[in-house]
């Protein structure tokens, strides 16, 4: 079976012009809803990628109608392949039933894949740097350096770390790991 499936993200849009294209296409059943492609549960998409069976294809106008992403469009692809369903978008004209048409699609994939690597090498190099100059990650100290003399100054006078906590306002965890190396 030809199973299509069509999107827009608004209810001011129309999915018209893209039921028009699957039903000459020869879509035996369609699937439409109004949600943005960024929404991760669309009932529609869920619905219309249980109801398919070995065989089947799964179409859409659009390469964005059915991902949020093409990290996202590739998982679906993907899982489609893997229970033997194939995909078609009508206006990149990529089918993946044909040789041709998955090779295209797996290209899609190796690009995403190199993006990705090449944004983690920028990330971590943008890191690098800011260490270099000084820039602290994480979440910073509850106390700083006159506060945390006050609080050894205070459990050295014989206050109990729950007060000491109190007193700044911060967890006893946070005066206990501060508190750790100091002999009782």
């Amino acid at each position: 079976m030809k199973i299509g499936y069509a999107r827009v993200s608004t209810n001011d849009q129309d999915t018209q012009l893209q039921i028009d294209a699957l039903k000459a296409i020869g879509c035996d059943r369609i699937y439409q809803e109004k949600q943005s492609g960024t929404k991760k549960n669309r009932p529609e998409l869920q619905q219309c990628l249980k109801s398919l069976r070995d065989g089947d294809i799964l179409i859409v106008w659009k390469l964005d109608r059915l991902g949020r992403s093409l990290q996202h469009l590739i998982e679906v692809v993907s899982e489609l392949e893997g229970r033997q369903i194939g995909f078609q978008s009508l206006t990149e004209n990529i089918d993946t039933t044909s040789p041709t048409g998955k090779l295209i699609f797996h290209i899609f994939g190796s690009l995403a894949e190199f993006e990705r690597g090449l944004i983690r090498e920028r990330v971590k190099a943008g890191l690098e740097v800011a260490k270099k100059r000084g820039k602290k990650f994480g979440r910073p100290d509850a106390l700083n350096d006159k506060a945390k003399e006050m609080a050894f100054a205070m459990f050295n006078g014989g206050a109990l770390k729950i007060d000491i906590a109190k007193h700044f306002g911060v967890t006893r965890q946070t005066i206990y790991t501060l508190l750790k190396d100091v002999e009782i």
